[in-house]
């Protein structure tokens, strides 16, 4: 299994990204995935989750500026950031639960993107 995060940039304060996390490889179903972001110097931080039924929830330093949606049959979740202020500057990971049958057995596993940058300027 292989997340691909994608849609970092540079940006100016109150700008807008979108960023995508495209999950492929061999699986049964992805369940909850997660946004985290990590600013330097600093430790990865959550940021949003959603389940696989679309339920979403934040950290209170994004709430009402960030969405996270998923789209289950292109196996990606995205992450809106609106209104973007420089201290959102990070790198942003996404992570999945993710099951597959191994022998028999539905087993779950947790796997992480490789990360996108994304730097907010004032």
């Amino acid at each position: 299994v292989q997340l691909q995060a994608s849609g970092g940039g540079l940006v100016q304060a109150g700008s807008s990204l979108r960023l995508s996390c495209a999950v492929s490889g061999t699986f049964f179903r992805i369940n909850d995935i997660y946004w985290y972001q990590q600013a330097p110097g600093k430790q990865r931080e959550l940021v949003a989750g959603i389940s696989r039924g679309g339920n979403g929830n934040y950290a209170d330093s994004v709430k009402g500026r960030f969405t996270i949606s998923r789209d289950n049959a292109k196996n990606t979740v995205y992450l809106q950031m609106n209104s973007l202020k420089p201290e959102d500057t990070a790198v942003y990971y996404c992570n999945a639960n993710v099951s597959a049958w191994y022998s028999g057995n539905l087993q779950y596993h947790d796997y992480w993107g490789q990360g996108t940058l994304v730097t907010v300027s004032s």
